[in-house]
């Protein structure tokens, strides 16, 4: 099976009609899907619905969102590339060395192309920002993540896991910059432990605003990715002003009309 838009690897497994699976609830399995098309957008939100479930007590390792330079390469982090260059987004379900976090936990790492994943304390060399979010794995409600970027401004991450439409701010990172041509892609693996991983929805959309972007607290709202146009509150007033126009040449032509009327009366009257 192709697609146009992305490439699949590993032990991907494509439902069309359901998700993408990323891995099966197996041992020793890697994962990926990447696009084919880079994102070149100055701002923009990537939305994902996802799901990570299996049986049993215990469960690894976990999936990964990318922006990245590199794509479609299957390696040790989270089942891609190690040493990448740009933004990785990890939720990691199984504790190895972090004493005091709860598992599962989300993070941030923005690669440089030579630094690696620090695998013996999960990632703690490597974060950016993170959050703990228990009930993650296995929720109720559909599972979807929110990743907001405004160039040099801040980037942001929301979560959904705890009841629907009821989003979760996992982290908001100011003053960052991402790669501004990078590839989106997702990954996952599995160890001696193991987890399905699937992709259920992907959306990304380019955002657009004036000099006053959305402000990063307002995490409950969605972005419209609307155009802003700053005149258009100018618009109405020369509506409204044509129309006085109209009105104003209407009630001049009436009244020159009846005047005329009026003195051509007057003037047959004055014959006789």
């Amino acid at each position: 099976m192709q697609s146009r838009w992305f490439d699949f690897g590993g032990d991907t497994i494509i439902r069309a009609d359901q998700y993408i699976r990323l891995t099966s609830d197996r041992p020793s399995q890697k994962g990926w899907l990447f696009s084919r098309v880079p994102m070149t957008a100055t701002n923009w939100e990537v939305e994902v619905e996802f799901k990570i479930h299996g049986t049993g007590n215990l469960h690894a390792d976990g999936m990964a969102l990318w922006l990245t330079k590199q794509r479609g390469t299957e390696g040790p982090v989270f089942g891609s590339t190690d040493r990448f260059e740009g933004l990785g987004i990890f939720f990691d379900t199984y504790k190895n060395n972090r004493p005091g976090v709860v598992f599962p936990y989300v993070m941030a790492m923005l690669g440089d192309g030579q630094t690696t994943y620090d695998h013996a304390n999960d990632g703690k060399a490597n974060e950016l920002a993170g959050c703990s979010a228990r009930g993650l794995r296995g929720a109720s409600v559909p599972t979807k993540a929110r990743l907001t970027y405004y160039q040099d401004s801040f980037l942001r991450l929301d979560l959904q896991y705890k009841a629907e439409d009821e989003w979760t701010n996992c982290f908001e990172i100011p003053k960052i910059t991402v790669p501004s041509v990078t590839y989106l892609g997702f990954s996952a693996e599995t160890g001696e432990l193991s987890d399905n991983h699937d992709i259920v929805k992907v959306d990304s959309r380019n955002l657009y605003s004036s000099t006053q972007h959305p402000s990063p607290s307002s995490s409950s709202s969605k972005p419209k990715g609307k155009v802003f146009d700053p005149n258009q509150g100018h618009h109405s007033g020369g509506w409204s002003w044509f129309f006085l126009k109209v009105v104003f040449f209407c009630i001049l032509c009436v009244g020159a009309y009846v005047g005329f009327t009026m003195w051509r009366t007057s003037r047959r009257s004055s014959r006789f």
